[in-house]
């Protein structure tokens, strides 16, 4: 079984986090990856750690699989020229310099398009490529600060906290995927390929849909509030009688009918101050109280148990460890081990993308530095092994 993206063969000069997620994405799907990487030092989280897994960085072997890796020095014009022959047959371009840089390299949009009209050219930036902030630097808690994820993530009254994860970068590599996989259906129809500007606040600022319609309708922002939601209550965690969470989510009044009998307490269910959703967020300060003090009665787990017999919906706020030994996590695969030339048998987290023809599936893992610099040279661009020699004595690869 191959993947959906199997023939599709994507130029990745991207490092760090968002352009590798994205290419490991379209490499997951089937696509045929190069990853071209600085010579001697090649993407900068190669250096990221510790932790090291025999050498190899832990965040590099998080986001690098299904790959083939080339250094390229394209300051040098023959590495230029080993790129433009490899852009001629690629279908997707993946970039995440500075906007500028790749003009003063000589691998911009325009110059590689015009050497194959069918590649599909992608950047992706903090900012985007206009505007006035176009030549800024920032890196993830930059734009979780400005796109608003951080003025309604932490307690409140409390200092404003990033999401655990850099997720302004993560979106920002989804996004990118879902419009190079849109591009890539508009030129089977057109035979043409298109620039794509990615953004990393336009990501984040993208992430805020409800909490943005809570200000357009009240001309209000709304205030950290940690895991409780602003328009749905009880939907938050709760602390239990062994210190542990329970994150408790009731969407409708149905629920939280099932919820009251489920906690033995039916008649907070017809009080009239909680029997809606739009009275309970009114008494928000009232109900919660009340709930705090049932869930410290009994364990975690013994409320989950409680809680899937009523069918209300609630789960453990996880550690690492007990993510990876869920049942769950298991039976869909989310967890996988694959080998490593170096590393040897390491952990990945799965793909979280089911096909019933094409299957994605984990085929290479992270490669090391410059690992496919002659299978790539030699089965795509021809060369042989003198030409090869010669480039890397000029440190071209």
């Amino acid at each position: 079984m191959t993947g959906p993206l199997d023939g599709i063969r994507v130029l990745d000069l991207s490092r760090v986090l968002t352009g590798p997620f994205c290419s490991m994405l379209l490499g997951d799907l089937g696509a045929e990856v190069i990853k071209v990487e600085i010579p001697k030092t090649g993407d900068d989280t190669r250096q990221w750690g510790p932790p090291f897994i025999r050498g190899e960085s832990a965040y590099f072997l998080s986001i690098n699989r299904n790959k083939k890796s080339l250094t390229l020095d394209l300051r040098k014009e023959k590495g230029r020229e080993v790129l433009y022959a490899l852009a001629e047959k690629s279908d997707i371009l993946l970039e995440n310099f500075r906007p500028g840089v790749t003009e003063k390299l000589g691998v911009d949009h325009t110059t590689l398009t015009e050497k194959n009209p069918r590649l599909i050219y992608c950047s992706i930036s903090s900012y985007g490529y206009s505007g006035p902030y176009r030549d800024r630097l920032a890196y993830d808690l930059v734009l979780q600060a400005m796109g608003g994820i951080m003025g309604v993530t932490g307690e409140r009254d409390r200092p404003p906290v990033r999401v655990g994860v850099a997720l302004s970068d993560i979106g920002a590599g989804m996004y990118a995927a879902l419009a190079i996989l849109a591009a890539l259906a508009a030129r089977s129809r057109t035979g043409k390929g298109q620039w794509l500007d990615i953004s990393l606040l336009d990501t984040t600022v993208s992430f805020m849909t409800y909490m943005a319609a809570y200000y357009f309708a009240t001309g209000k922002s709304p205030e950290r509030a940690g895991s409780a939601h602003p328009t749905i209550v009880p939907y938050q965690c709760f602390k239990t009688a062994d210190n542990e969470y329970v994150a408790l989510a009731i969407g409708n009044d149905k629920l939280f009918q099932n919820f009251c009998r489920a906690i033995s307490n039916e008649a907070l269910a017809q009080d009239p101050r909680f029997s809606t959703n739009p009275s309970r967020v009114a008494n928000r300060t009232q109900l919660i109280p009340l709930l705090e003090k049932a869930f410290a009665e009994k364990a975690r787990d013994e409320w989950l148990q409680i809680f899937t017999k009523a069918e209300v919906p609630a789960g453990p706020v996880y550690s690492m460890d007990e993510i990876f030994s869920d049942p769950q996590i298991l039976e869909r695969r989310m967890l996988e081990r694959i080998q490593h030339p170096t590393a040897g048998e390491i952990c990945q987290i799965g793909i979280p993308m089911r096909f019933s023809e094409t299957n994605p599936e984990i085929k290479l893992p992270p490669p090391t530095l410059g690992q496919h610099a002659n299978e790539i040279l030699t089965k795509i661009l021809g060369y042989d092994a003198k030409r090869i020699e010669e480039l890397e004595g000029d440190g071209v690869i």
